[in-house]
């Protein structure tokens, strides 16, 4: 009997450590904007899949966090289902923060970490965003607009960058030109009538062969003599200065009014009035209540 129970013990110690967590998905790079599915399955179906959840890795965090279909930004795009055997976790358009590892856990009392959780599971979501085009020696932020006009030998020296899951290589090129500069810098020293035309950036991601964006500009060559406002340096020149001007108009006006608000502040109080101050009253005198002996020492 002791020996037929051990055996029993052995088997259900065995059949135990052989039902563990599985967690199915993509095993390939992902593109932002594609529908993925994940799935949690225990090895031995004959386990209750109800006490199982997905998690997701926080690089900003440095923690797990369970994933449930209406937990944080998640809720718009991800639905969670259950079936008699698995569940199932879909993203219908797969953004860049969905990027990282995944594991199922089970809620189990009986089973703790490590042998609570599956193996991960990490997705790589590749995406590339459009292109922007910047001057050297400017802010990004200005960018360069879709027609850049210079004087006749000026320099132009423009840089193309875009997000990327990795870092891009970039590509310059002339229309109706047969030349390719390979680099992410377009340098055009003492710009002759020449150079006019279009030039366009492109940005090719290294591992997905179908992410690539361009950004096109015209490059339009002004007459040395032209008027300086003619040209986007100006232009950009004349925007900052109204602008500074515009904010210092602003705070003068500010000051001037608080200056004023305060001066009229000071002078609304005035001296005091002493004929607005009650006047002592006096036993014996009229304003005090009848009395049979007079007092000059004042009540008040």
């Amino acid at each position: 009997m002791m020996k037929l129970l051990l055996v029993a013990a052995v088997v259900a110690l065995l059949h135990c450590s052989y039902a563990t967590l599985l967690i199915k998905g993509p095993t390939q790079p992902v593109l932002e904007g594609e529908r993925v599915t994940l799935e949690c399955q225990y090895s031995d179906s004959e386990l209750n899949i109800s006490q199982v959840h997905f998690e997701k890795f926080s690089k900003y965090m440095q923690s797990w966090h369970s994933l449930w279909e209406r937990s944080w930004c998640f809720y718009s795009r991800m639905q969670i289902t259950q079936t008699a055997e698995s569940l199932v976790l879909s993203i219908r358009s797969v953004g860049r923060f969905y990027d990282g590892p995944y594991r199922c856990v089970s809620d189990a009392e009986n089973v703790t970490a490590p042998d609570n959780s599956s193996q991960l599971l990490v997705i790589k979501v590749h995406y590339m965003d459009e292109p922007s085009v910047s001057r050297e020696g400017y802010s990004s932020y200005l960018g360069v607009p879709e027609e850049l006009k210079v004087r006749l030998g000026d320099e132009v020296e423009l840089k193309c960058s875009a997000s990327s899951s990795e870092e891009p290589t970039y590509y310059w090129n002339k229309n109706g030109d047969d030349w390719i500069l390979p680099s992410s810098k377009l340098t055009l020293k003492r710009v002759s009538a020449m150079d006019e035309g279009q030039y366009t950036c492109m940005a090719e991601h290294p591992s997905v062969e179908s992410l690539s964006r361009r950004r096109t500009i015209r490059i339009t060559v002004l007459p040395e003599d032209a008027p300086w406002y003619e040209s986007t340096n100006g232009r950009l020149w004349l925007m900052t200065s109204a602008a500074a001007a515009s904010l210092l108009v602003f705070i003068l006006s500010m000051s001037v009014f608080l200056c004023r608000r305060a001066k009229q502040t000071r002078t609304s109080k005035g001296p005091i009035d002493d004929r607005s101050q009650k006047k002592p009253i006096y036993k014996a005198s009229v304003e005090s209540l009848p009395s049979t002996c007079g007092d000059k020492q004042p009540l008040v």
